[in-house]
C-alpha cells in the first residue's frame, strides 16, 4: 500500500491556503502548512483546521527558515502561495515586496534542487503580471508589461520558475492567477468592501459605500476554484504554466450591482465614488484566456460568477448577525 501524498503549503493562514488544505485533505494529503515565524500562532482562514494539518514556522525574508520547513515536511508537492498580496501597498515598500516574493520562490527552488530534485512545485503568479499588454483577453505567451513593484515581482519570480524548469529539469509550475474572490478574503480588497457594505446597508447597519473607479475591469473567479487548479497542475506529467481566470470582464460597477441584488436593493442609490480612491484608467483590461488550462487539464470553474458574489453577501449577513438571503442567485 503506497503512502499518503504529503503537501506543503506555504501562506496557509490566508484564503488560498485555507480553500487548498481543504481540497488535500479530501484527497488524503498529509498536510503542513507554513505560518509567520514569530506571529501569534493563529491559523487565520484555516483555523478550523487545527488538527488536521502539521504547523510550520517560516519567514520570507529568511531563507533559512523555507529550507528547514521544507525539510522537515519532506512533502511530494509544495505550494507557494505566500507573499504580498495587496497591490497598493507594494510602491510603499517595493524593495521588501520584492524580496519577499522573489527571494522566497528562489529558496524553495533551490531547496528542492539540492534536497528533493523530485518534489513538484506549484507557485502563484498573477494576472497583474501583464499590466499593459498590448492585448486582453491575456494568454500564457502574452508579452508582460508589468506597471507596480508587486507586478514586476511576480514576473520575477514566474520567469525564475521557467528558468529553473528548463535548466534544472524541476516538476515546476507557475499559475498565472487573475482576480479569485470568496468570503474568506480580507476586508480591506474591493470585493469584500462591496459584500460587507451590500449586507450591512439591507440591514441598516449603514447608510452608503464609497467606492473608487466604478469602470476597472477584472476577471474574478472563485478561490476554491483556482487552488483546484493548482493541484491539477502538478498531477500533470509534464510542468507548465496556466491561465487560472473565468475569461469574463466584468466592472466593479457590475460586481457593486450584482450583491445589491442579491438583497434586492438598488446599488446606484448607495454607492458612490470617493475621488480619493480612484486610480489611473487602465490601458488594457485586466482578463485572463483560460483555454490551456480547460484543454490541457480538464479545468475551468465551478462556481459562478453570481453565485460567489452572493456567497460572499450571505457570508456578511451571517457574520452581521443576519439571516442568509435565500433568493440570492
Amino acid at each position: 500500500m503506497s503512502a499518503a501524498p504529503t503537501a506543503l503549503i506555504t501562506g496557509i493562514a490566508g484564503q488560498d491556503g485555507s480553500f487548498l488544505a481543504e481540497l488535500l485533505l479530501e484527497k488524503g494529503y498529509a498536510v503542513a502548512g507554513m505560518v509567520h515565524a514569530g506571529g501569534d500562532g493563529s491559523l487565520g482562514c484555516s483555523e478550523h483546521l487545527r488538527g488536521e494539518i502539521e504547523v510550520l514556522e517560516g519567514e520570507l525574508l529568511e531563507p533559512a527558515t523555507l529550507r528547514a520547513a521544507i525539510v522537515q515536511a519532506a512533502p511530494s508537492e509544495v505550494y507557494h502561495l505566500a507573499g504580498p498580496s495587496f497591490v497598493p501597498a507594494s510602491w510603499e515598500r517595493p524593495r521588501e515586496t520584492f524580496v519577499a516574493i522573489v527571494g522566497s520562490c528562489a529558496a524553495i527552488l533551490e531547496t528542492v534542487r539540492e534536497l528533493a530534485p523530485a518534489t513538484r512545485v506549484f507557485v502563484a503568479a498573477s494576472g497583474a503580471i501583464f499590466g499593459d499588454a498590448e492585448e486582453s483577453p491575456q494568454r500564457e505567451d502574452t508579452p508582460c508589461h508589468p506597471t507596480n513593484p508587486y507586478a514586476v515581482a511576480k514576473l520575477a519570480a514566474h520567469q525564475l520558475v521557467g528558468a529553473m524548469r528548463r535548466r534544472d529539469g524541476l516538476h515546476a509550475s507557475s499559475g498565472v492567477v487573475f482576480n479569485h474572490e470568496s468570503e474568506r478574503r480580507p476586508e480591506r480588497f474591493v470585493t469584500r468592501r462591496i459584500t460587507r457594505g451590500a449586507a450591512a446597508i439591507s440591514l441598516g447597519l449603514a447608510a452608503e459605500l464609497s467606492l473608487g473607479s466604478l469602470d476597472a475591469v477584472r476577471d474574478w473567479s472563485f478561490a476554491g476554484d483556482v487552488v483546484r487548479g493548482a493541484w491539477l497542475m502538478l498531477q500533470r506529467e509534464q510542468p507548465s504554466d496556466y491561465v487560472l481566470a473565468s475569461g469574463v470582464a466584468r466592472t466593479v460597477a457590475d460586481f457593486a450591482r450584482t450583491a445589491f441584488e442579491c438583497v434586492e436593493l438598488d446599488w446606484e442609490r448607495y454607492v458612490s465614488v470617493d475621488p480619493t480612491r480612484v486610480r489611473a484608467p487602465e490601458r488594457t483590461s485586466s482578463v485572463g484566456d483560460p483555454s490551456r488550462a480547460r484543454d490541457e487539464l480538464g479545468w475551468e470553474p465551478a462556481v459562478t460568477f453570481d453565485a460567489l458574489v452572493a456567497r460572499m453577501v450571505n457570508s456578511d449577513l451571517r457574520s452581521l448577525g443576519a439571516t442568509p438571503y435565500t433568493g440570492a442567485r
